[in-house]
């Protein structure tokens, strides 16, 4: 056989022996060990769903620190790690393991998300850029172990699925201050949500609208003090304002909407579903009230007031309540007694299909969507807040009661 002919077959044979060498060499960090992996799924997905966390090419069992970060509407990056140890193929899955230690303890599929902690120690919430101005916010995760090379991998965490709009409602314009959001013209509507929050003022909802609507829900995110041309403090509000946000929703919403509020705002929904049970489809109502308090800061001056007169403190009426209210509380709720205030409207309102959903390790701070870091003490109106409840068990109530929610406005 000519010798052209046996090294033409010879070099392709050692071609692809070092294109194979290559090709190991290349997934191989220093001193030979493999390449870490991390696999994050789904890459892009919506603020409130959860993600799998995996990381491959670890030894049998050897350490690996998986670390997330995340960057505030201030510019402040917040981070929180955790240390694993790989299972028997070299593997550390966040869904199954739970680390050794870190931010947090036990099985959390999220608990990087939720963990994470602010570079001054303040960590009082983890508020990223408005929704309406920035329609996602990048989490960072890294994975490093064995002197190896860091993996790391980005993904997208969504407001909005779809083409969600904001438009601004001026008391000049639209006798109310808020944000209506609404779904995507290719998105069927569902019913819609008058949204408000408690003490802290200003307009309520603004990051819950757009998960909300991205699932067909329109909703008007109001403000009803403590913001531009509205009282500077929760005192003799009329219940009158409330009816123009609902009676305002009504046409986008089909129908009378579901109104979720959260602690002193509670007492203005219940009012509202009470006076005006045509208005008002359904309540969700977060660290509720029984009672109606005084204006807050606490002044002498009623927080409510109806047809010109104030509305009485003590129990709230739920009598001429048309539709289902759902409580969620915090058991370990020290900012006030929901859990007492949450029994006391169910036994009231008279059992199904109303219900009250108590979680034990939660506290102020049960609701509303989950998987953003929050702390148990915040800084409010009158001075610093003690909230109750841990973080975890923050976390766990608003993973479990934001699924519950869902499914309560999805029914209706």
């Amino acid at each position: 056989m000519p010798r052209w002919w046996r090294t033409s077959r010879i070099l392709p044979a050692v071609l692809v022996g070092l294109l194979v060498a290559t090709l190991l060499v290349g997934d191989r960090g220093r001193g030979g060990a493999a390449r870490l992996r991390l696999d994050v799924t789904p890459a892009v997905a919506l603020v409130d769903q959860p993600l799998r966390v995996r990381v491959n090419g670890l030894a049998a069992r050897e350490r690996a620190v998986i670390a997330a970060d995340a960057e505030d509407h201030a510019g402040r990056v917040w981070r929180a790690e955790a240390t694993f140890v790989a299972d028997a193929n070299g593997v550390v899955d966040v869904s199954r393991d739970a680390p050794v230690h870190g931010s947090y303890s036990g099985v959390d599929p999220m608990g990087l998300f939720w963990s994470m902690d602010p570079p001054d120690g303040d960590a009082s919430s983890f508020a990223p850029i408005w929704p309406h101005l920035r329609r996602d916010f990048p989490v960072r995760l890294s994975a490093v172990g064995g002197g190896r090379e860091p993996a790391t991998v980005t993904v997208r965490r969504d407001w909005t699925a779809g083409q969600v709009s904001f438009t601004e409602l001026t008391p000049a314009a639209d006798g109310v201050r808020g944000l209506l959001v609404l779904p995507p013209p290719d998105v069927p509507r569902r019913r819609g949500v008058l949204w408000f929050g408690g003490s802290e003022g200003g307009v309520g909802g603004l990051y819950d609208a757009p998960l909300l609507a991205s699932r067909g829900h329109p909703v008007l995110c109001l403000g009803y003090f403590g913001a531009s041309g509205l009282p500077d403090s929760l005192h003799d509000i009329p219940l009158e304002y409330f009816v123009t946000a609902a009676e305002l929703l009504a046409p986008y919403s089909g129908g009378e909407p579901a109104v979720i509020s959260y602690s002193r705002g509670t007492e203005a929904a219940l009012l509202l579903a009470q006076q005006r049970p045509d208005l008002v489809r359904a309540v969700v109502a977060y660290a509720p009230s029984s009672v109606v308090h005084p204006g807050y800061p606490y002044t002498g001056a009623p927080a409510w007031t109806y047809r010109g007169r104030p509305v009485p403190s003590g129990p709230i009426p739920v009598d001429r309540i048309d539709g289902p209210v759902l409580a969620i509380a915090g058991a370990d709720d020290l900012l006030w007694d929901a859990p007492s205030y949450a029994a006391e409207l169910l036994l009231a309102l008279g059992g199904p299909p109303h219900r009250v959903l108590l979680y034990p390790d939660a506290g102020h701070g049960v609701g509303t969507f989950p998987y953003l870091p929050s702390k148990t003490v915040h800084q409010g109106r009158t001075g610093e807040q003690t909230h109750g409840g841990t973080r975890a068990g923050d976390a766990a109530a608003r993973r479990d009661g934001w699924s519950e929610v869902l499914a309560f406005l999805a029914a209706l």
